[in-house]
């Protein structure tokens, strides 16, 4: 099936050329997408380098608005499937197979660290427990690990799910928005790491985000 894998990336010189390269090598032939979101470093370069094709945004918009820069370019370049995963090296692609090949029984699949916390910060744990217990609630159906960028999903849901939200929160309504449309989403077992050289979000301005994200969703 013809699948294409979208990384969104910021600042990622140090880490993008060796996720595309051992992505690549994990799923040989698989077609690559990095959205260099605003960086000032060489993400772009590194990421041509390691063989993946790019699309710069000239200022920084946000996790979300990469990620939806990415799903317009799937759905005009008609392939079936897409992966999603950071540029940071947090997710290991060699899980990236397991995911694409679990579509079979359903329409989106998430990398879910809920099953091995080993190592995941307590505050991490919580906040991610609380929010993936509300964002099940608001999508109406039992979801694991909605914080995970690790994904794979049909392109099917590309074309009936189109979040507001530009920056992290975008993540979140996008399954909020598929459970309410149908969509199933299911979830398989990928490690936790934390080898990341660090993140780009903000807690006190994400988390008002997050919170205005509830109150649209509540209100609707």
């Amino acid at each position: 099936m013809n699948t294409l894998a979208v990384i969104p990336a910021r600042d990622a010189e140090s880490t993008i050329g060796s996720v595309v390269g051992d992505l690549k090598r994990r799923l040989p032939g698989l077609s690559i997408l990095v959205i260099d979101d605003g960086s000032i470093d060489a993400t772009s370069a590194r990421a041509r380098e390691a063989g993946a094709d790019v699309i710069r945004h000239d200022v920084n918009r946000g996790k979300g608005a990469a990620l939806q820069t990415g799903f317009d370019e799937a759905c005009g370049r008609g392939v079936d499937r897409v992966l999603t995963l950071d540029a940071d090296g947090q997710h290991d692609p060699a899980y990236a197979p397991v995911l694409l090949g679990a579509l079979d029984r359903a329409d989106i699949v998430i990398g879910s660290r809920d099953r091995n916390r080993r190592g995941m910060p307590w505050l991490r744990k919580a906040t991610n427990s609380f929010m993936t217990w509300l964002v099940s609630r608001l999508a109406g159906t039992a979801i694991e690990d909605t914080q995970s960028g690790f994904r794979a999903m049909r392109a099917k849901v590309l074309e009936g799910v189109r979040p507001r939200s530009s920056r992290f929160d975008y993540e979140s309504e996008f399954l909020i928005e598929a459970g309410r449309k149908g969509f199933t989403i299911a979830a398989v077992p990928v490690p936790t790491l934390y080898n990341a050289p660090g993140s780009h979000i903000d807690p006190l301005r994400d988390t008002a985000r997050f919170i205005r994200l509830v109150m649209r969703q509540l209100i609707r």
